[in-house]
């Protein structure tokens, strides 16, 4: 038994990524990340996969590419039949690792539940979901029921200044410059 205080489990947990398939015998693992950077997954430590019993702590030994894929090897996983425990669990960690963004970054996870309103305020409905292309963010906003254009969806470019007007994370309210009926 160590007296050093194990990490607390995420009170704001965020998915980082996913354990994959075991790699080998000796209990190494894929790891899939949803960091920009594959491998910036690495700074946001520690990390915790959900289990029957909880939140559980994956401490990283090593890592390294072995061909496109990232392996790790797990403190205390050194067989196959370990890794397979871990297999398709959720890396999470706790959103105050994540870096403070410079202002005008946003997380998806802070946008995703904001009301998106006209700047003649028009409400268009709320963020459901995030979706990247090519050139910019773009919003995927459900429309409110009674919407007055019929629309059930519309996704909005998240274009800083040319569409997205003001963002208040605390309103959960973000202001744009939009034709409702587009």
């Amino acid at each position: 038994m160590s007296n050093r205080l194990s990490p607390k489990p995420p009170v704001n947990p965020i998915v980082m990524g996913k354990i994959g398939s075991a790699y080998g015998i000796r209990g190494w693992l894929r790891v899939f990340s949803s960091t920009e950077d594959a491998e910036s997954i690495f700074n946001y430590q520690p990390w915790f996969i959900q289990s029957k019993s909880g939140w559980q702590l994956v401490e990283i030994d090593s890592w390294k590419y072995h061909n496109q894929d990232l392996i790790i090897k797990v403190k205390g996983v050194d067989d196959r039949d370990a890794a397979n425990l871990l297999t398709n669990g959720e890396i999470v960690v706790d959103s105050s690792q994540l870096p403070e963004l410079d202002e005008g970054d946003y997380y998806w996870k802070d946008l995703i539940g904001c009301r998106v309103v006209t700047v003649t305020g028009y409400e268009l409905g709320k963020i459901v979901d995030m979706m990247e292309t090519g050139s910019n963010d773009v919003m995927v906003v459900k429309a409110n029921l009674k919407d007055a254009f019929g629309v059930k969806e519309r996704l909005v470019p998240f274009l800083t200044e040319q569409v997205v007007k003001r963002v208040d994370l605390s309103a959960q309210t973000i202001e744009v410059d939009w034709d409702p009926g587009f």
